[in-house]
């Protein structure tokens, strides 16, 4: 008689060639035989969304963590609306045009039109749902597939949203209009469909970024074929000058959109830079001298269990991985260490920037060695392979009970170079700062660590203007990810900004929010 391990082991086979097979990311009832499905439920392998409906779910997953559910989100919505409308669905033309530049977040309500709806929503884990009204669908051309979701194509997404997608999601509008490579893209639809009210909105968002061309192209355009063009602008503000390129992916014309759009409020809320210090040898000096509370807060906000008396005795070169004898116990001394390591290597470009080196050069430059160092000990341990130091990531990741989705790592690849040259022709210390942040962890360029590199970035930027070495505190965690979450979800940078300008003032006083008591 088999064993219960036996068994489990016998159904977790079944889900491995369920997934082997299809991919899958949701799994219906007739999927597993009851028996199977009983007995990955009983341990965790497999989580109900709904009724006859699961996903593959991690057992060691804390209860109540939304991680698993919005990683799944998009795979399961594709096969669950394919299973109930085979292929004739399309997501709204708002969520669409999000989803084809690059917004991955999940959403509150995801809406989904279909001849075949029901005009009624259906509730989904964490507080989502989808909401299905009956609607005819765009013409076949006008219908994209990617990443099995059926979505409106840009032109027509562009043609048949609200006029408050632009003022809602201004970001998203821009870049969606700016993979437009010339008007015929959009005149066709416009006139086939008679559209000179929409005409006018296109005239008027292109007029507001600065596309003149565009905007009398589609105006003439619609006027010799008889029709009057009001032309009005749907955007709420004009964006300063920043340059798109048009040749750009999507993914990174939102960097540069999201950036200018933020910048402003930044400035306005940021407290005025104390300029460059003259004796550099004391600011470092004053880094170095913060180096255990940084560390404590920085790791404990990370998940890590470490002490300050770890953290001094690894600064002293008195501790031995091989002494430790849980792998937690190790995790953490191994981090420890690797902090201490990266921080050195960091406080050598705080001190090329602080000698008047651009900062975002320098970070450029210098950011995988902060990278390497940082997890250097756990290869030395053997506890990650020494591949995965060799740079950015080429896998996808997720941030834990986080909605945003970050790009995938081919993105990557294009964001982080755009990313630096931001920096680089940056001129306000603090939007370095808090973009620096922000959008390092927005794009989440690697397995791990994104974090504490993030806030490594942010103190090189910070000395950049003369601002003190600051420690966002492990106490206020929930703030903190909370206000990150608020910017990479809904575009909102005010809380963050004001959130780590409040630490930076604190600095600026003598008396640094951060330090409270260490265990």
């Amino acid at each position: 008689m088999a064993s219960p391990q036996e068994k489990l082991a016998t159904s977790l086979q079944k889900l491995k060639e369920l997934q082997d097979e299809n991919g899958i990311a949701a799994i219906r009832s007739k999927d597993l035989s009851q028996t199977h499905r009983n007995r990955l439920l009983k341990n965790g392998f497999i989580r109900r969304v709904m009724k006859g409906w699961y996903i593959p779910a991690d057992p060691g997953e804390k209860p109540g963590s939304s991680t698993l559910w919005y990683t799944s989100f998009w795979g399961f919505c594709s096969k669950y609306l394919n299973h109930r409308f085979g292929n004739q669905w399309c997501i709204s033309p708002e969520q669409s045009l999000s989803y084809q530049v690059g917004n991955r977040k999940v959403p509150r309500q995801l809406i989904v039109r279909s001849p075949k709806a029901r005009n009624k929503p259906t509730k989904l884990p964490h507080g989502t749902s989808l909401l299905e009204i009956k609607a005819e669908l765009p013409s076949g051309n006008d219908i994209e597939t990617k990443d099995d979701l059926n979505l409106y194509s840009v032109s027509s997404g562009l043609i048949a949203c609200t006029p408050r997608y632009f003022a809602n999601e201004p970001v998203d509008a821009r870049a969606a209009l700016e993979t437009i490579r010339d008007s015929s893209e959009l005149l066709r639809p416009l006139l086939e469909g008679g559209h000179s009210t929409i005409a006018g909105r296109m005239a008027g968002a292109y007029r507001n970024m600065g596309r003149d061309r565009i905007s009398d192209e589609i105006i003439k355009t619609m006027e010799s074929a008889g029709y009057q063009i009001r032309e009005s602008d749907p955007f709420t503000r004009k964006p300063d000058s920043i340059t798109i390129d048009k040749k750009n992916s999507p993914y990174v014309n939102r960097i540069y959109l999201i950036w200018e759009e933020m910048r402003k409020e930044i400035e306005e809320i940021f407290p005025d830079p104390p300029g460059i210090p003259k004796d550099a040898g004391k600011y470092l000096k004053q880094v170095e001298d913060i180096f255990i509370t940084d560390a404590y807060h920085s790791l404990s906000i990370e998940g890590y269990r470490v002490t300050a008396e770890l953290i001094e005795r690894v600064r002293a070169g008195d501790w031995n991985p091989d002494h430790i004898a849980r792998d937690r116990e190790q995790k953490n001394a191994m981090a420890a260490r690797g902090y201490w390591q990266a921080f050195q290597v960091v406080k050598s470009s705080v001190k090329k920037v602080l000698d008047g080196k651009n900062p975002g050069v320098v970070a450029d430059v210098e950011h995988g060695n902060w990278y390497r160092e940082l997890f250097a000990p756990s290869v030395t341990a053997g506890m990650i392979k020494a591949s995965d130091l060799a740079g950015y990531r080429s896998d996808q990741v997720w941030i834990q009970n986080s909605m945003h989705v970050p790009p995938g790592s081919a993105a990557v690849r294009d964001m982080m170079p755009a990313f630096f040259d931001l920096l680089k022709q940056e001129k306000s210390a603090a939007v370095r700062v808090v973009l620096g942040h922000f959008i390092f962890v927005y794009i989440h360029p690697y397995m791990d660590g994104n974090g504490r590199m993030a806030r490594f970035l942010m103190n090189v930027m910070l000395a950049s203007g003369g601002y003190p070495w600051t420690v966002l505190p492990f106490d206020e965690r929930d703030e903190y990810m909370q206000s990150l979450e608020e910017a990479s979800t809904s575009n909102k940078i005010e809380r963050f900004t004001r959130f780590i300008a409040h630490h930076v003032e604190e600095g600026m006083k003598g008396s640094p929010a951060a330090k409270v008591h260490l265990e």
